[in-house]
């Protein structure tokens, strides 16, 4: 029997292998696509979900409880129990995954999104009073962009948690990079392995990225703001400066 060639590194079974990305570019390319989607899709269903849960417990003080109790308890149910109660309601579908995934996101973005509307200043909501704004256009306009940074902290968090949760799909058969990550484990497929953890922690550095850069379009004021402490912090260190005795040479 002889020996791979020095530069086989597939034969080699490497970690490292750029002959295992040129011939798996397909596979990966798949994997990489499902794994967006089961993401996005879900994260973008428990927002739908969250936004009337936080607007309900805002506006009814004695659901907060209960609404920010379910969804803590959901969090900490495991994967597997998770899909195997999803299961008879689902099967073995991309649906399954979506659906728990987005039940784990309710309690970052419930509580983000609560948060946020009750840091929002009583004089600004007073101001709005005060210009005639009806519950719904103070809530569209003011307390909704102001709450926003919080809100948006939350997104990140719970974005960030489905992709590495999507992985677990991979026991339903719909994991995105999670099918090639354990299918390279049961088979010690080293370069598989490497390759999709770190498309894996690729894709979530991304899509965190993507929404930090939609929270700074969708907050312009934030940048004013801190653009104006700037200034006025170097404003002060000039007059101090002024101000102070001349030194001897």
């Amino acid at each position: 029997m002889t020996a791979p060639p020095p530069d086989d590194c597939l034969a080699q079974n490497a970690w490292i292998c750029g002959e295992y990305l040129s011939t798996r570019r397909q596979i990966l390319l798949d994997a990489v696509l499902q794994h967006l989607q089961l993401t996005v899709v879900s994260v973008a269903l428990g927002l739908v979900i969250a936004v009337p849960l936080a607007l309900l417990a805002r506006r009814r003080r004695w659901t907060v409880g209960p609404v920010l109790g379910i969804t803590t308890l959901i969090y900490t149910i495991p994967s597997l129990a998770m899909f195997s109660l999803l299961l008879p309601f689902y099967g073995l579908s991309a649906t399954l995954v979506v659906v728990g995934l987005a039940l784990y996101s309710l309690t970052l973005l419930v509580r983000n999104l609560l948060a946020g509307l009750n840091g929002v200043p009583a004089e600004a909501k007073e101001a709005a009073r005060g210009m005639g704004y009806g519950p719904t256009r103070q809530l569209l306009t003011v307390e909704l962009p102001l709450a926003l940074p919080t809100a948006m902290a939350g997104l990140r968090i719970a974005t960030v948690s489905a992709v590495a949760l999507t992985t677990v799909g991979a026991i339903v058969g719909y994991g995105g990079l999670g099918n090639l990550i354990y299918a390279g484990m049961n088979s010690f497929f080293k370069a598989q392995v490497l390759t999709a953890s770190v498309l894996c922690v690729v894709i979530a550095v991304v899509l965190d990225l993507l929404l930090l850069g939609v929270e700074r379009l969708l907050t312009p004021w934030r940048r004013a703001s801190r653009k104006d402490r700037v200034r006025s912090r170097a404003g002060s260190g000039i007059r101090r400066r002024v101000a102070a005795p001349g030194r001897r040479t």
